[in-house]
C-alpha cells in the first residue's frame, strides 16, 4: 500500500514538472497559426514594396502619370508578379515569425537537467517494472485487497497513464515542431537569398522596356476613351440641336396662339427674376435690408478673356473689343433666358437686336460702348452705374451675369486717379454678397503670380463654396506653361484659393471677327487633339465652355431655391417696419413715391400756366408801362431831360430833345422795351405762384420744384427777334408827334411830370441825406450823429447854398471862380478841400434845386393847355417839359400795347411750351427729382412703395418657381 501511494506522488511531481512543458506546445502551435498569418501578411507588404519600386520606375520616366497611370500599372504588375511575391513573402514572413516564436518557447521551457537525475535510465526502468510486478504478483498471493480499493486503484492508474501518454505525445509533436522551424528558417533564407538575385537580374532597362509597352497600351486607351467622348459630345450637341428646333418651333406656336388671342405672353422665369434684381439695383434701406439674391459675378484682370467668356455662354459676340484697352467701364448685367430668336435687348429700350445678322451685332457693340462711355461723368474712368440687357435664344442656360471691369495693377495718364481702388471697391462690394456665385477669371497665358484676383476672391469665398475657377486661353498656356504647372492649378493645388470647380476654356483664336461657332469649332478641335487632355492634365468635364455654362446654370439656380425664401422673409419684414413708420408719422397722407408727386406739381404748374394767359389786357398794360418807366427813367432825366433843360433856350431844349429821342429810340429803347416785357411775365408768372402758395390746400413739398421749373423755362425763353424790329419802327414814329391833342392828353401828360420829377426829387433828398448826415430833428430824436466827411460836406453845402441864392438861374457847372472863393473861404474855418471834392457835393445840391424848379414848373403848366394851344410869335410860353414828357408817354402807351399783344398771343403759349419741355426733361433726370423734391414724406414713401414693389415681384416669382419644381 505505502508503495502505491509513493508511486501516486511520483506520478503528480512529474505532472506538475511537465505542466509548463504542455503549457508552452500549446503556445507553440498558436504562435505557428500566427507565424502563417504575419506570413502572408509580409508577403503582401513585399509585393506592395515591389509594387511601388515598379511605379516610382515608371514615374520617374514619366512623371505627368503619375496620378493617372499608377492605379492601371499596378494591376498590371500585380498580375504579372502575385504568384512569385506571394511564396517570396511568405517564406521570409513565415521564417522570421517562426523563429522568433521558437526562440521564445524555448526561452520560456525549465531546466530539465534535473530530470536525468531523478528519472532512471532505460535498463534501470526495465528492472524497477520488473520488480513492481513481482512485487504486485506477489502482494496478490499473499495479501487481498478490499475489491472497491482494488478498483479504485485500477482506475486512477489507467486515468494517469491516459493523462501521461497524452502529455508524451504533446512533447513529441513540439520536438517535431521544432524541427519544423529549423526547416522552415532554412527555406527562408534560400528564399530572400533567390530574391536578391531576381531583384538584381531585373535591371533598369527592363522596367524602362516594359514601363514603354505599358506607356503605350495607356496611350491607346486613352486616345479611345477621347474618341468615344468626342463622339458622344457629337451625339449629345446633335440631340441638343434637334432639341432646340423643336424648342423654337414651340415658342413660336405658343407665342403665334397667344397673339391670335390677344393674350399677354406671360414671362419666362428668368426674365422675372431679372426684373427682381433690376429693383434691386441702387436699392439703399436703412433696414439693412441687403440685396443678397444670386447672380453669377464675372470678375478678372484686365484683358483675362472675361468678357469672352461671358459671350461664349451668350453665345453671341455682344460686346465691344479693343487691343488691351480697358473696354467694361461699368457693370452690365446680363439676363440669359431661353426663346425662339437669338436677339438682344436693353432693359430700357423696344429695340431688338438680332445677333443672327452681323449688321445688328455692329449696331448693338457700338450701343453698349455709347451707353458705357455716357455712364461715365465728372471725369471718373468706370462708373457704378449699371447696363442692363436681355439675351434670348434657344438651348440658352438661363442664369443672370454681371460683367465687371478688369482688375488693373497700374493706372495710365489718362485714368482718373481713383481708378484702381474704384475698380476694387465695386468687384469687392459684388462678390461680398454671400450669394453671389463667382466666376474666377485666370488668363493661362500669363504668369499666375501676377493675377491679382484669385487673392481678391479668396479674401471674399475662403472656403470656395460659390467660386469657379475658369482658366482663360488654354491654347496660348499648352506652349508656354509647364503641363504639371496647369495641372496644378486645374486641381486647386497651386493657388491658396479654393473654389467649387476648374475649368478650361478657349475663348478664340485672337481675332476680332471670329464667330462664336468658328471659336467653339476652333475650341473642340483643340481639346481633341491636346497633349494636355490627352495625357491626362485636364478631365473632360473640366473642358470647353458649354460645359462651363451647363455647371455655372446648375449652381446658379441651386443657389436660388435655397436663398429666394430668405430674401423674401426679410422684405416682409422691412415693409411692415415702413408702413408701421409712415403710419406714425404721416397718418392721412397716402405714401406717394417721386414720381407720382412729380405729375401732381407738373399739374399744377400747367395750372398756373393757364392762369396765366386769364390777365386782363388793362392789367398787362399797367404792369408794363410801370416796369418799363423803371428801366428807362434815368436815362431819360440823365440824358435827355436834364441836357436839354439846361441849353439855356427853348428853341435849343427842342432841338436838342428831338435829336436825342431818335438817338434812343434807335440804340436803346427797343432793346429795353423787349427786356421789359420779358422780366414783366416772369414776375407775373412768379406773382401766380406766390398767390397759390396761400390756398389752403397748398402742398409746400411742390415749391422748389416749381420754382427750378419757372427759373429753368425763363432762362430758355428769349423774346423774338423780329418783334424788336417792330418795335422800333413803332416808337421812331410815336417820337415825330410833337402836338398834344387835347385836354385829357395834357392832363396826363402834366400828371406824369409831376410824378417823374417827385420821384427824381425823392431820390435825390436821399442821396444828400446820406452826403450830409442827419439833420438837426434827426440827431435829438434818434441820437445820431454825422461823421467827419458829413461835418465837411455840410460846410462846402452852406457855401454852395449862398452861390445857388444869389442866382436862381445858376448854369448847372461852376466856373472856376466860384471854386476858388468856396475853396478859401471853407480855408478860413480851417477845411482844406480839393476841387473835385466840391464839384461831388454841388452834383446833388444843383439837381434837387433844378428839380424843385421844375416841378414849380409843372404846377404852372397845369392849366395852360389853352394857352398852349393859342400861342403865337409874340406870345410864348415854355411848355417843351410837358411836350416831352407827354412824347414820352405816348411812346411808352404804344409799346406797353404791342408787348401786352406779343406776350398774349406769342411769348405766352412759348413760355407755356418751354415749361412743358422743362418738365419733360426733370420727368426723366431722377437725379433732377432726387434733388428737387426732397423731405423724410418724400423718401420714406418712396422706399416704401420700392420695398413693397420689390416683395410683390419676389413672391410673383416665388410662385412660379415653385409651380415649374
Amino acid at each position: 500500500m505505502s508503495q502505491i501511494l509513493r508511486r501516486n506522488s511520483r506520478i503528480n511531481f512529474i505532472y506538475r514538472s511537465l505542466r509548463p512543458v504542455v503549457i508552452n506546445a500549446t503556445k507553440l502551435n498558436y504562435s505557428v497559426l500566427s507565424g502563417r498569418n504575419q506570413w502572408n501578411h509580409y508577403g503582401n507588404l513585399r509585393y506592395r514594396q515591389n509594387q511601388l519600386f515598379d511605379n516610382n520606375l515608371l514615374l520617374k520616366n514619366n512623371p505627368a502619370n503619375f496620378r493617372n497611370y499608377g492605379m492601371l500599372v499596378g494591376r498590371i504588375l500585380r498580375g504579372a508578379l502575385k504568384l512569385r511575391y506571394l511564396l517570396l513573402g511568405g517564406a521570409v514572413g513565415g521564417t522570421v515569425t517562426l523563429n522568433s516564436k521558437y526562440e521564445q518557447w524555448k526561452e520560456g521551457l525549465p531546466d530539465m537537467k534535473w530530470l536525468n537525475e531523478v528519472f532512471p535510465d532505460n535498463d534501470q526502468w526495465q528492472k524497477f517494472s520488473n520488480s513492481v510486478i513481482g512485487i504486485t504478483e506477489s502482494l496478490k498471493n499473499s495479501i487481498e485487497l478490499d475489491p472497491k480499493l482494488k478498483k479504485l486503484g485500477e482506475d486512477k492508474l489507467i486515468e494517469w497513464r491516459n493523462w501521461f501518454d497524452s502529455r508524451l505525445d504533446n512533447a513529441i509533436e513540439a520536438t517535431e515542431i521544432e524541427t519544423q522551424l529549423e526547416n522552415a528558417e532554412n527555406l527562408g533564407a534560400d528564399l530572400v537569398q533567390k530574391s536578391k538575385v531576381i531583384a538584381k537580374e531585373m535591371s533598369y532597362e527592363e522596367h524602362k522596356r516594359k514601363n514603354q509597352i505599358l506607356q503605350k497600351q495607356i496611350d491607346q486607351l486613352q486616345t479611345e476613351i477621347m474618341n468615344v467622348q468626342i463622339k458622344y459630345q457629337k451625339e449629345l450637341e446633335k440631340l441638343e440641336k434637334e432639341n432646340r428646333d423643336l424648342r423654337q418651333q414651340y415658342l413660336l406656336t405658343k407665342t403665334n396662339r397667344k397673339m391670335i388671342s390677344s393674350k399677354k405672353i406671360k414671362k419666362s422665369l428668368i426674365d422675372m427674376y431679372s426684373e427682381v434684381l433690376d429693383e434691386l439695383s441702387g436699392y439703399d434701406s436703412s433696414y439693412s435690408t441687403a440685396d443678397h439674391l444670386p447672380r453669377v459675378v464675372v470678375v478678372g484682370d484686365q484683358s483675362s478673356g472675361k468678357t469672352s467668356v461671358l459671350e461664349s455662354i451668350a453665345q453671341a459676340r455682344i460686346f465691344p473689343r479693343g487691343s488691351g484697352e480697358m473696354m467694361t467701364r461699368a457693370p452690365v448685367k446680363v439676363t440669359l433666358s431661353e426663346g425662339p430668336y437669338h436677339v438682344a435687348a436693353f432693359r430700357d429700350s423696344n429695340r431688338e437686336f438680332d445677333l443672327t445678322k452681323e449688321s445688328d451685332l455692329a449696331e448693338l457693340r457700338r450701343e453698349v460702348e455709347i451707353r458705357m462711355r455716357n455712364s461715365v461723368r465728372g471725369g471718373k474712368t468706370v462708373s457704378n452705374e449699371v447696363i442692363s440687357m436681355t439675351v434670348k435664344g434657344p438651348g440658352l442656360q438661363r442664369m443672370v451675369l454681371v460683367d465687371l471691369p478688369g482688375i488693373i495693377s497700374t493706372q495710365t495718364v489718362d485714368m482718373a486717379a481713383d481708378t484702381k481702388d474704384s475698380i476694387t471697391m465695386m468687384t469687392k462690394h459684388y462678390m461680398s454678397n454671400p450669394n453671389a456665385i463667382i466666376l474666377c477669371i485666370q488668363d493661362g497665358s500669363v504668369d499666375a503670380e501676377r493675377s491679382a484676383v484669385t487673392d481678391l476672391v479668396a479674401n471674399c469665398d475662403p472656403l470656395g463654396k460659390r467660386t469657379i475657377f475658369v482658366m482663360t486661353k488654354v491654347d496660348m498656356a499648352e506652349s508656354l506653361a509647364d503641363p504639371d504647372r496647369i495641372r496644378r492649378i486645374l486641381s486647386g493645388k497651386l493657388f491658396p484659393m479654393k473654389a467649387l470647380g476648374y475649368f478650361a476654356v478657349v475663348t478664340g483664336r485672337g481675332r476680332k471677327d471670329d464667330s462664336i461657332d468658328t471659336i467653339r469649332d476652333y475650341e473642340e478641335n483643340f481639346f481633341k487633339n491636346s497633349k494636355l487632355f490627352q495625357s491626362g492634365v485636364t478631365m473632360s468635364h473640366q473642358c470647353t465652355s458649354r460645359n462651363l455654362s451647363l455647371a455655372v446654370a446648375d449652381r446658379f439656380w441651386k443657389m436660388v431655391r435655397e436663398t429666394i425664401e430668405q430674401q423674401a422673409d426679410a422684405f416682409k419684414a422691412t415693409r411692415f417696419n415702413l408702413e408701421t413708420e409712415w403710419k406714425n408719422n404721416f397718418p392721412r397722407i397716402r405714401e406717394s413715391g417721386r414720381d407720382e408727386l412729380y405729375e401732381k406739381a407738373r399739374g399744377e404748374v400747367l395750372d398756373e400756366v393757364v392762369n396765366l394767359s386769364q390777365i386782363s389786357s388793362k392789367k398787362w398794360e399797367e404792369l408794363l408801362n410801370k416796369k418799363l418807366w423803371e428801366k428807362i427813367s434815368n436815362y431819360v432825366f440823365e440824358n435827355i431831360y436834364l441836357p436839354a433843360a439846361q441849353s439855356g433856350s427853348q428853341n435849343s431844349f427842342n432841338t436838342m430833345v428831338d435829336i436825342k429821342l431818335r438817338q434812343w429810340a434807335e440804340e436803346v429803347l427797343p432793346s429795353k422795351s423787349v427786356e421789359t416785357g420779358w422780366e414783366t411775365l416772369q414776375d407775373e408768372f412768379a406773382n401766380l405762384i406766390e398767390k397759390a402758395k396761400k390756398n389752403p390746400d397748398h402742398d409746400d413739398i411742390f415749391d422748389h420744384l416749381k420754382s427750378a421749373v419757372i427759373d429753368e423755362a425763363m432762362r430758355r425763353h428769349s423774346w423774338e427777334d423780329k418783334a424788336m424790329d417792330m418795335l422800333r419802327v413803332i416808337q421812331l414814329n410815336t417820337l415825330e408827334d410833337r402836338n398834344v391833342h387835347d385836354k385829357q392828353e395834357w392832363d396826363q401828360a402834366v400828371k406824369f411830370l409831376e410824378s417823374s420829377v417827385k420821384d427824381k426829387l425823392l431820390h435825390t433828398e436821399q442821396t444828400i441825406a446820406e452826403m450830409f448826415g442827419p439833420t438837426t430833428t434827426q440827431k435829438w430824436l434818434h441820437w445820431r450823429s454825422p461823421t467827419e466827411d458829413q461835418r465837411k460836406r455840410r460846410h462846402v453845402k452852406d457855401e454852395l447854398d449862398k452861390i445857388l441864392n444869389s442866382d436862381k438861374k445858376h448854369p448847372p457847372t461852376l466856373s472856376y471862380d466860384e471854386l476858388t472863393t468856396v475853396r478859401k473861404n471853407l480855408q478860413r474855418s480851417n477845411i482844406e478841400v480839393e476841387t473835385d471834392y466840391i464839384r461831388e457835393t454841388w452834383y446833388p445840391i444843383y439837381r434837387k434845386h433844378f428839380l424843385n424848379h421844375a416841378l414849380s414848373r409843372a404846377y404852372d403848366l397845369r392849366k395852360a393847355y389853352y394857352l398852349y394851344t393859342q400861342q403865337n410869335e409874340n406870345f410864348e410860353i415854355n411848355c417843351s417839359d410837358v411836350v416831352l414828357f407827354w412824347r414820352i408817354q405816348q411812346v411808352i402807351k404804344v409799346t406797353a400795347n404791342a408787348l401786352r399783344q406779343q406776350i398774349i398771343n406769342r411769348e405766352a403759349r412759348r413760355v407755356d411750351k418751354e415749361i412743358k419741355e422743362v418738365l419733360d426733361e426733370f420727368a426723366d433726370d431722377e437725379d433732377k427729382k432726387v434733388q428737387l423734391l426732397t423731405g423724410k414724406r418724400v423718401t420714406l414713401a418712396e422706399e416704401l412703395i420700392r420695398v413693397r414693389h420689390i416683395q410683390e415681384k419676389l413672391e410673383e416669382f416665388i410662385n412660379a418657381l415653385n409651380t415649374e419644381k
